[in-house]
C-alpha cells in the first residue's frame, strides 16, 4: 500500500507533463503559422531577455551585498545581513503595481516634475515602466535574494588562509575579490541566478500587467483568447524546455557548492566613519527598493481617504484564502511527509530518481501545471457526465476540473518540493536506531511514524506547512485558471483590481500577502542564525 501511494503522487507530480507530451501528436497547422508569423518569436525573444536581464540583475545586486555584509562591520551592517532577505516576502506582481502607481504618467513623481518644471505632455522624457526592461527591474528587486543567500555562504566558507596570503604578496583587497574569492563563489552565484531566471520564466502577474508577451501570457491568450488548447500546451512544452535546461544548470551548480563547501571562521574588516556611512546607504539601496519603498506605498494606498475598499468585500477573501492555503499547506505537508518516509523505510524498492521527479512541479510555471491539470480532469468529468446521463438520466457537471480539488492538487505538485526539503530534513536527523528499537518492540511503520518520527520531527513539519501556506497565498496563476467560478482569492482580486487601474483598491489584499509573506523570512533568518553560531562553533 505504501509503494502503491507513492507511484500515485509521482504519477500526479508528472502528469502535467505526459499531458504536454501527448499534446504534441496534434499539431494545429493553421494556429502554428499564425503564431510564428506574428507573436511566437516575441515570446522567445522577451522570455529570453527577461531571464538573462534579471539573472544579471539579481548576480550583480545579490554578489555585492553578500560581499559587503560578509567581509566587512559598518553601522548597521549586522542588520542589513538580515533585512536584506525581506524582498522575498514582496511578490513581483505587487511591487509592479506600485512601482507603476509611483512612476507612471499620473503618479506622484511626474505630476511633480510637471508641476515644479510647468511640463506638458511630450515635452519630457521619462523612463517607461510598462516595458520588458521594467518587468526585469522589478524581478530583479524581489529576487536577489536567492543570490544574496548562496553568495553570502559561499563567502563565509572561503578559508581566511587564501585572503592572508593574497594579501602577503601584496594583492589588493579588489584583486583578491576578482581573483580569489569571486571565482571559488562562482557555483553558488550561478545556483542563485539559474532560480532567479526559473522565476523569471514562471512569471505571469508582472508580465500580464505589463504588457509584456512572454510564454506565460501566450498561453493564456493561446487557450483563453484563440480557444486552442493544444497549442497552448504545446507552448508551455517549449517553456518547460527552458525551464529544464534551467533546473539542469542549477543542480550542477548546487553539486559544485557541495563538493566545495567547507566550515570555516573569519574576522570581517571594520569600517567606520564616512566610508562606513557610504557602505550602509549602499547596502540600503536593494532593501528599499525591493521592499520598503513599495511597503510604505501600499500601506498610503491603504488608509488612503480615497481609498474605496470595503471590509465586507474583504473578510469573504480572507476566509477563501485562508481555506485554500490552510487546506493546501496541510495536505501538502502530509503527502510530503509520507513519500519521505516511504522512501525511508524502502529506498532499496524505490529508486532515488523518482524524489527528483516528484519535486520538479517546483520548476514548473503555476501556468502549465494549471493547463496540464485541465485537460485530463475535463476529460474525466466529461466521461462521468456521459456515463450518468446514459444510466441515470442526470448530469452531475464538473466534479474535479471546476472544483477547490484541482486547485489543491495544483498546489500539491507546486509546492510539494518545498516541504519536502523540511520533512526530509526532518527524518534525516532521527538516527536509523530509533527506527531498528521501534521494529524490535513491534511496532509496524504507522505506529512508528505517529509515536517515534512525528514528535521528533514536528518543527520540520511546522516550517513545511507555513512555506507552503504563504507560497500559496502569493500563487497567482494556477489560482487564476483553475479556481472555480466566482471564487476569489487575495492574490486574485489584487490582480483583478491592477488590471483595472484600481490601485489603491488592489492595496489591501496585495499588503495583506506581504504581511504573510514575512513569515518564511523568519525562517529563513533563524536558519542563517544557526547556520552562523555552527561556524562560529567549528
Amino acid at each position: 500500500m505504501t509503494r502503491f501511494f507513492y507511484w500515485l503522487v509521482l504519477l500526479v507530480a508528472v502528469l502535467p507533463l505526459l499531458v504536454i507530451l501527448l499534446s504534441f501528436t496534434r499539431i494545429e497547422v493553421a494556429v502554428w503559422q499564425h503564431l510564428v508569423s506574428t507573436v511566437l518569436p516575441h515570446y522567445i525573444v522577451n522570455s529570453i531577455v527577461l531571464a538573462v536581464g534579471v539573472g544579471v540583475f539579481s548576480a550583480i545586486i545579490g554578489t555585492s551585498l553578500a560581499w559587503c555584509l560578509t567581509r566587512y562591520r559598518f553601522p548597521a551592517s549586522r542588520t542589513l545581513a538580515v533585512m536584506s532577505i525581506l524582498p522575498l516576502a514582496m511578490p513581483a506582481y505587487i511591487i509592479a503595481y506600485t512601482y507603476t502607481g509611483l512612476l507612471d504618467f499620473t503618479g506622484p513623481l511626474q505630476t511633480l516634475l510637471r508641476d515644479t518644471f510647468n511640463w506638458q505632455y511630450g515635452e519630457y522624457w521619462f523612463p517607461q515602466i510598462r516595458s520588458l526592461g521594467g518587468a526585469v527591474l522589478m524581478l530583479s528587486f524581489v529576487l536577489f535574494p536567492y543570490v544574496y543567500l548562496l553568495a553570502r555562504n559561499a563567502f563565509t566558507s572561503i578559508p581566511t588562509n587564501l585572503k592572508d596570503a593574497s594579501l602577503g604578496l601584496g594583492r589588493s583587497e579588489r584583486v583578491y575579490f576578482w581573483r580569489v574569492a569571486l571565482p571559488l563563489v562562482r557555483p553558488a552565484i550561478i545556483a542563485g541566478v539559474v532560480l532567479t531566471m526559473m522565476e523569471a520564466l514562471a512569471d505571469y502577474g508582472t508580465v500580464a500587467f505589463f504588457g509584456v508577451n512572454t510564454f506565460t501570457t501566450g498561453i493564456f491568450r493561446t487557450w483563453f483568447g484563440m480557444g486552442s488548447r493544444d497549442t497552448a500546451l504545446q507552448l508551455s512544452g517549449i517553456l518547460t524546455l527552458f525551464v529544464f535546461i534551467c533546473v539542469a544548470w542549477e543542480h550542477s551548480s548546487r553539486r559544485k557548492i557541495e563538493k566545495d563547501k567547507q566550515v570555516v571562521t573569519f574576522q570581517p574588516q571594520k569600517i567606520g566613519g564616512f566610508k562606513g556611512g557610504i557602505l550602509t546607504l549602499i547596502c540600503s539601496i536593494p532593501l528599499l527598493l525591493g521592499f520598503v519603498i513599495p511597503l510604505v506605498q501600499l500601506v498610503f494606498w491603504t488608509f488612503s481617504r480615497h481609498a474605496e475598499w470595503q471590509l465586507h468585500e474583504y473578510w469573504p477573501l480572507i476566509y477563501q484564502t485562508l481555506y485554500l492555503a490552510v487546506a493546501g499547506a496541510i495536505l501538502t505537508a502530509f503527502i510530503a511527509l509520507f513519500v519521505s518516509y516511504a522512501r525511508r523505510l524502502q529506498a532499496r524498492k524505490l529508486p532515488y530518481w523518482t524524489l527528483h521527479v516528484i519535486k520538479l512541479g517546483y520548476a514548473l510555471p503555476g501556468v502549465i501545471v494549471a493547463v496540464g491539470l485541465l485537460v485530463p480532469l475535463g476529460f474525466l468529468d466529461r466521461q462521468v457526465n456521459y456515463a450518468s446521463k446514459a444510466w441515470f438520466d442526470v448530469q452531475p457537471g464538473l466534479l474535479l476540473s471546476g472544483t477547490l480539488f484541482v486547485v489543491l492538487v495544483a498546489y500539491v505538485i507546486r509546492f510539494i518540493a518545498i516541504a519536502m526539503q523540511h520533512t526530509q530534513n526532518g527524518l534525516n536527523d532521527i538516527t536509523p536506531n530509533m527506527d531498528n528499537a521501534a521494529l524490535i518492540l513491534g511496532a509496524k511503520p504507522r505506529r512508528m511514524l505517529f509515536r517515534v518520527h512525528l514528535p521528533l520531527m514536528k518543527n520540520s513539519v511546522i516550517a513545511a506547512c507555513l512555506l507552503v501556506f504563504v507560497d500559496i497565498m502569493k500563487e497567482l496563476p494556477a489560482t487564476l485558471v483553475l479556481r472555480p467560478f466566482n471564487f476569489n482569492t487575495l492574490a486574485v482580486k489584487a490582480y483583478e483590481y491592477a488590471m483595472d487601474e484600481r490601485l489603491q483598491q488592489a492595496a489591501l489584499p496585495a499588503l495583506t500577502i506581504v504581511a504573510c509573506g514575512i513569515i518564511p523570512v523568519f525562517v529563513v533568518v533563524k536558519q542563517m542564525r544557526k547556520n552562523e553560531a555552527e561556524h562560529a562553533s567549528g
